[in-house]
């Protein structure tokens, strides 16, 4: 299943979870847009896709982190205090590895 398909079902989970008006006249708007963005290229429908649950994500309950999770977190936090970040040369070479470009390219 796509990102752009969640979203779509999220969507609709949405709409019938608040029946107030105004949403029901977003509804159909999002519809027509879900619409439009299943015609785009998959990492263009990955992007809306992301935009769209960062939005719905507002009203969620909070994310809980299980035990190696939150350890990793953590272990990142202080090598940021620390000041050991990846070079922009094992980014690049990460992204590459990940088929992730950037738009310009």
């Amino acid at each position: 299943m796509t990102i752009a398909s969640k979203v779509a079902i999220l969507v609709k989970t949405m709409a019938i979870q608040n029946q107030r008006a105004i949403i029901g006249n977003m509804s159909k708007l999002l519809e027509d847009a879900i619409e439009k963005v299943r015609k785009l290229p998959e990492s263009d429908q990955d992007e809306a896709a992301e935009m769209l649950l960062s939005v719905a994500s507002r009203r969620a309950e909070p994310v809980q982190l299980d035990a190696a999770t939150l350890a990793a977190v953590k272990e990142g936090r202080e090598q940021a205090r620390r000041g050991e970040f990846a070079s922009d040369e094992d980014m690049a070479a990460f992204f590459r590895r990940h088929g992730v470009y950037p738009r310009n390219a």
